[in-house]
């Protein structure tokens, strides 16, 4: 059974490593990251958020689950806009995950590879970029959080501090 990390943990600071073989112990992780971000009411869930140091994600579009494997973005528009972001692994003393305005590129370019082995490129805009972006960061060892001002982190920080009891 896979358990979400918090902030804090250390592994989602982590670089995580690429998928050389996609086997079914993969996919078997990838339909339960699924279960656990529907059932926490997510949109996106990167492996390091799980526990697993690999670059695979899930995300949540209207009518289906999109399972990345090594995705990475080729192209990003000059264009940006600012949305607010929560994440899974950032909860607030209640357990909710907290909420503040982050500035990213408005689309994205993205190839990634799907659990049966197939490669894809897509252009992406609007809230489907900004959740491949943000769970890309996750791969990389960067949260959302770390695009905010020192002041405004510190606040969220403040918030996550009074989660832990």
């Amino acid at each position: 059974m896979l358990e979400m990390k918090l902030c804090g943990d250390p592994i989602l600071r982590d670089v995580a490593a690429p998928v050389l073989e996609i086997t079914d112990e993969i996919r078997a992780a990838l339909r339960q990251m699924g279960d656990m971000m529907d059932a926490q009411n997510g949109v996106g869930l990167a492996a390091p958020q799980v526990g697993i140091s690999s670059r695979f994600l899930v995300m949540r579009k209207p009518g289906s689950l999109i399972c990345m494997i090594n995705p990475k973005i080729t192209e990003k528009s000059k264009d940006t806009i600012v949305l607010e972001e929560g994440c899974l692994s950032v909860l607030g003393p209640d357990g909710i995950p907290i909420f503040v305005d982050v500035a990213r590129p408005e689309s994205i370019v993205v190839e990634w590879t799907d659990e049966f082995g197939d490669k894809h490129s897509q252009k992406i805009s609007g809230i489907v970029a900004r959740v491949v972006q943000h769970e890309i960061d996750h791969l990389d060892g960067i949260l959302f959080i770390d695009y905010l001002s020192s002041a405004k982190r510190e606040m969220v920080m403040n918030k996550v501090k009074k989660r832990k009891i």
